[in-house]
């Protein structure tokens, strides 16, 4: 079966109101449902534009504007689930910090079904930034997700560049594995796409990252936004040969658009000019190093 997917370059916007947000969700989802799309990915932390909507004490305060955020977490989910049911379609709608029980905030990824179902995957790798001067902390559990399309799994952002994880849902039967992400230099852009290559290599399955664009001054969280949208394949027979199915233009505003076949990821496993799925375990036979 083949699927469109559509992975996003996202904006932050300073926002005037709750409606405005609505607003701009939907129009990004009915633009991805026009062509088809019916798999959306946005990116990480993209949810971080509500902070404007409280006042300049707390969205210029890396702890208050995680504390404000709560009260919209619920019309958050409210939000994508019905976006979902109504445009048919599966959102990962990026990250949302959300507050545990014990005070500790965690990155969560949320993935919304087109039943009005949901789940989520929470970032299990920090940067140093939300480490030492966010403080959000890690999640505890590595999951796949069963759709229509087969089992989705998501790595988000620094996690990408950790290929255990991906191998782990890969084995559970994960064939695409969705990586939204935020970076703030090219480095680290290019960090993350290399990561998501690598992984889509290996492991001979889809990668598909999306990144947050553009410059918000106004927030200490995400003020500045780098990067570029892609669907990464194997490279290998009946795919593209430098492994890049669609790319985006680096910081501009867009969907990015592709069709994939997740069935081919099977094929190509067991067809190959080589086996890197299949291969994996023969490297446990080396040892040490001398």
């Amino acid at each position: 079966m083949n699927i469109k997917i559509a992975t996003a370059q996202y904006d932050i916007s300073f926002l005037e109101s709750w409606q405005q947000y609505q607003e701009k969700a939907e129009r990004w989802v009915i633009e991805a449902s026009e062509q088809g799309a019916k798999i959306l990915l946005f990116p990480e932390y993209a949810s971080m534009e509500l902070a404007s909507l409280f006042g300049k004490e707390i969205y210029s305060s890396l702890s208050k504007q995680l504390a404000a955020m709560q009260a919209l977490h619920n019309d958050y989910l409210d939000l994508f689930r019905e976006l979902a049911k109504k445009y048919q379609c599966i959102i990962q709608a990026g990250t949302f910090p959300v507050k545990m029980g014990s005070g500790a905030y965690r990155n969560r990824a949320y993935l919304f079904m087109p039943s009005g179902q949901f789940d989520y995957q929470e970032k299990l790798m920090m940067t140093r930034f939300e480490n030492e001067q966010w403080l959000i902390q890690k999640g505890e559990e590595l999951r796949c997700f069963n759709t229509e399309y087969g089992k989705i799994a998501i790595n988000i952002c620094y996690d990408s560049e950790f290929p255990m994880l991906a191998r782990k849902q890969v084995e559970a039967g994960a064939n695409l594995i969705l990586v939204p992400s935020c970076t703030d230099t090219v480095a680290g852009y290019h960090r993350v796409k290399i990561g998501c290559q690598a992984r889509a290599l290996e492991n001979q399955c889809y990668v598909v990252q999306s990144t947050l664009v553009g410059n918000a001054p106004w927030s200490e969280a995400v003020d500045v936004n780098i990067g570029a949208a892609a669907v990464y394949t194997p490279v290998d027979r009946g795919f593209p040969d430098n492994g890049i199915l669609a790319e985006g233009k680096l910081n501009t505003v867009q969907w990015v658009i592709a069709e994939v076949s997740l069935s081919a990821c099977g094929t190509v496993r067991e067809q190959g000019q080589v086996f890197n799925y299949r291969d994996w375990p023969l490297q446990n036979a080396f040892v040490g190093c001398r």
